[in-house]
């Protein structure tokens, strides 16, 4: 099969317009169906269902864009590995995370990335769901459990617990529990346990609900849930690692807290030369440490 033509319908299959893909390629609209007829007529067989609203693909059609997609995975994988073997540390880079450990912890220490690297791009996919790094989904992945999937380089990078917080401006106002049955007389901020967030963070949760909480703030994660502590609304479930950045926190009942969540920083065992994971894995882990001290110096 020409290669032409399979790019040509790899993005005509991937924006499910001829218009669209045509924009993405730089080719007209007519340039673009003559090619996907050709490439039809010369499988002998109808690749699209064509229709009012755009293009869905046919059996035949997704057989070929599931070859497509996962050869187009794999140069990118071998452009990365070219790239990467120069010294220079550029282009970008894919990093997935959590929704709480990206928005609270990553985000606001990529500065310090981008003084030492200033021509690397970072794509940061904040999601809950866990990306297929093998087939190039992201170029790393920073989890809070260890990676189950094969042909990973991992590294433990620390442990996180979930813990309580109030705001100092809600502590000044209010008598801070210290007891359990004390928390029914606020209100308590935290994940829903139906949400996706580690087992350790909903088994808390859990817990803390069995105290018949009347009154209840939930979120579906916890960038919602320390703007709900910050503006004194009560009292949040919140990751351990934010009140080490934050002075205007308040640890509440030191003694209740979730058990150890393992946090891993994990990328494909064919990118381990890679400049820019090396960069970025250097990044975490002195970041990881500068706030390690500071805990410690607390």
């Amino acid at each position: 099969m020409d290669w032409d033509k399979l790019r040509i319908f790899h993005a005509v299959a991937d924006a499910g317009s001829l218009t669209h893909a045509g924009d993405t390629l730089h080719l007209s609209q007519s340039a673009v169906s003559r090619q996907i007829r050709a490439l039809e007529e010369s499988l002998n067989t109808t690749l699209f269902h064509r229709h009012a609203r755009g293009l869905i693909l046919t059996e035949q059609g997704e057989l070929l864009f599931d070859a497509t997609r996962s050869i187009t995975k794999r140069l990118d994988a071998a452009s990365a590995r070219i790239r990467d073997s120069k010294e220079e540390v550029f282009g970008e880079l894919r990093v997935t995370t959590t929704i709480g450990f990206g928005s609270l912890w990553l985000a606001p220490r990529l500065s310090v990335l981008y003084d030492s690297f200033p021509d690397l791009n970072i794509d940061l996919m904040l999601d809950e769901r866990v990306l297929d790094l093998p087939m190039r989904e992201a170029d790393v992945a920073i989890r809070m459990k260890e990676p189950s999937q094969a042909d990973l380089v991992r590294k433990k990078l620390m442990s996180v617990r979930m813990q309580l917080f109030a705001s100092r401006g809600y502590a000044e106002r209010h008598t801070l529990p210290t007891t359990m049955e004390d928390m029914q007389d606020h209100r308590l901020i935290c994940q829903n346990t139906k949400s996706e967030q580690v087992s350790a963070g909903a088994t808390l949760v859990r817990e803390l609900l069995s105290y018949d909480m009347p009154n209840l703030l939930t979120v579906n994660n916890y960038f919602g849930c320390l703007q709900a502590v910050h503006h004194n609304l009560g009292i949040g479930v919140l990751p351990d690692y934010v009140a080490i950045d934050d002075p205007a926190l308040v640890r509440v009942l030191p003694d209740v807290e979730s058990t150890e969540v393992p946090v891993f920083l994990a990328y494909p065992s064919e990118l381990r030369a890679s400049k820019r994971i090396s960069a970025f894995r250097d990044f975490v882990v002195s970041e990881i440490n500068l706030q390690r001290k500071k805990a410690q110096a607390a």
